[in-house]
């Protein structure tokens, strides 16, 4: 038997599992399909794994798989999930933590906490390979910025959302260009400081909120001067506050809400 916590960012849920939960699990990647599925399954955009460090490096590790049994670079909103479990778990108490994740070591300060919801302002680097890029998909040519910022992300601006962009996304995650597959995410300028996106993850699909994709279109849009460095970006799930610093580093503002505990007992 597993015991978990399921969290949520603005919509985006995961399953939060300690590492010492999983010594029977044999296969982290099929374990990871059965627990996210949204039928037969708890239900999930993936699984969060943590477990205490004995280093001066970071407090704890966090692994972040999807639902389809990949393993990402990073996930803002998942790892924010992981975070929020500790302190909720009363496993960590200190107003800092330090996180290793597979893209590096990010922060996070607990700013408050209202009943089982947590806010956080997570320091996440800076982002690397900014690139304009012309993408050509099966019907047109797209103009898009590609960015990593822990997970690859390609940004694409869009007047409004009555384009197909579930299938353009669906194609785009697995275009040749992209050989580790790639986020995508659709951006709406409404003004200077603020930005409306729709998203399409690599392994998830579809998803209300990501902190990772919330940050590269910011850092997107402030890339082709069309915002400023300061802006909310207003996802379907709700609005995550972003910064993109003058010395390049990244920051995020965002809630971790408690869904609920359970047990899942098929291994």
């Amino acid at each position: 038997m597993v015991n978990f916590c399921k969290f949520h960012g603005f919509g985006n849920d995961y399953i939060v599992i300690e590492q010492s939960q999983l010594a029977e699990v044999e296969n982290l990647s099929e374990f990871s399909q059965k627990i996210c599925h949204r039928n037969t399954g708890v239900g999930s955009d993936g699984i969060a794994v943590i477990e205490k460090l004995e280093n001066q490096t970071a407090d704890y590790s966090c692994r972040i798989i999807n639902p389809d049994g990949s393993e990402a670079g990073f996930s803002g909103n998942g790892t924010r999930c992981a975070v929020a479990y500790l302190y909720y778990k009363n496993l960590y108490s200190a107003e800092n933590l330090k996180l290793q994740t597979k893209s590096g070591v990010k922060n996070y300060q607990i700013l408050r906490r209202e009943a089982d919801t947590f806010w956080f302002l997570a320091e996440l680097g800076q982002p690397s390979a900014i690139t304009n890029y012309e993408l050509q998909i099966t019907d047109k040519i797209l103009s898009t910025i590609t960015l990593d910022v822990g997970n690859p992300v390609c940004a694409i601006f869009v007047e409004d959302f009555n384009l197909d962009w579930r299938e353009i996304g669906k194609e785009i995650e697995s275009h040749e260009h992209f050989p580790e597959r790639t986020n995508v995410v659709f951006v709406k300028i409404i003004d200077k400081g603020n930005i409306e996106i729709r998203i399409w993850e690599r392994g998830a699909g579809e998803t209300s909120s990501s902190g990772t994709c919330s940050i590269a279109a910011a850092v997107a849009s402030a890339f082709a001067e069309k915002t400023s460095r300061k802006v909310s970006v207003h996802a379907e799930g709700g609005t995550t506050e972003t910064v993109w610093r003058e010395d390049g580093e990244m920051m995020i503002t965002g809630r971790a809400d408690l869904a609920f505990s359970g047990v899942w007992a098929e291994i």
